[in-house]
């Protein structure tokens, strides 16, 4: 696998809003698949929103839904995919992957003051640090390699906390995620598709690749600026 330069089917992340507003936009309508706070399940998307909240601005009363919408800009509402985080959204990583034809690519950004093991008991939420993922292949997908590409997703984030032995902030037990975690998985429309998307595919292996790095890189800059590392 060599990183590369361009990315697929899309531009560059770009922050907006003052700063507090990240945007990937796509070159053509892409078939998504997350549970997005906006837009979640299975939907036709041109661009995906991470908006950076304070805890001061989701006090009793706010809903959280309005409160992405208005920050939208000129992304049009039906076919965005928006996402809440109070994790500075200017730390973000970008990393592509590439094969041949193939190429996938992760932008995450990674905060984990609500880092949680799967199985802890539930309880109330920390100041929402949490993992939000992007994860953009070069291909069209089947409806079932769609599903696929998410639960591979969701492993690799899982890998890149348990090889840094993040502790739950809950039962202290390693961390598998965060309490409020969104994947979001997105692939060029078009005729056929992938049928698979597994770790014995070359399109499964840079996805899972680009994750795992991307969610790695994220969790060592929070430990850094903590100096936990």
């Amino acid at each position: 696998m060599t990183a590369a330069l361009a990315t697929p089917e899309g531009e560059a992340p770009s922050l907006e809003g003052g700063g507090r507003v990240l945007v990937v936009r796509f070159s053509r309508p892409h078939a998504v698949l997350s549970w997005a706070l906006l837009n979640g399940g299975r939907r036709r998307a041109r661009s995906v929103v991470w908006r950076q909240v304070r805890d001061d601005e989701l006090v009793p009363g706010v809903d959280p839904l309005a409160l992405l919408t208005a920050s939208l800009g000129e992304e049009p509402p039906e076919e965005t995919v928006g996402l809440l985080t109070s994790r500075d959204v200017s730390t973000f990583d970008d990393v592509h992957l590439a094969s041949g034809a193939f190429s996938a690519r992760c932008v995450a950004t990674v905060g984990l003051g609500n880092a949680l093991a799967a199985g802890d008991e539930p309880g109330p939420l920390r100041s929402v640090g949490t993992i939000n993922l992007l994860c953009q292949v070069s291909h069209p997908l089947s409806e079932s390699a769609l599903v696929e590409a998410l639960a591979l997703a969701a492993e690799a984030r899982t890998a890149a906390l348990m090889e840094a032995r993040v502790p739950s902030r809950r039962s202290l037990r390693v961390a598998t995620g965060t309490g409020t975690d969104c994947i979001v998985v997105a692939a060029p429309e078009g005729p056929g598709g992938e049928q698979y998307m597994g770790k014995h595919t070359r399109l499964g292996s840079l996805l899972g690749g680009a994750v795992r790095e991307a969610t790695a890189r994220g969790v060592r800059r929070w430990l850094e600026e903590r100096g936990m590392r």
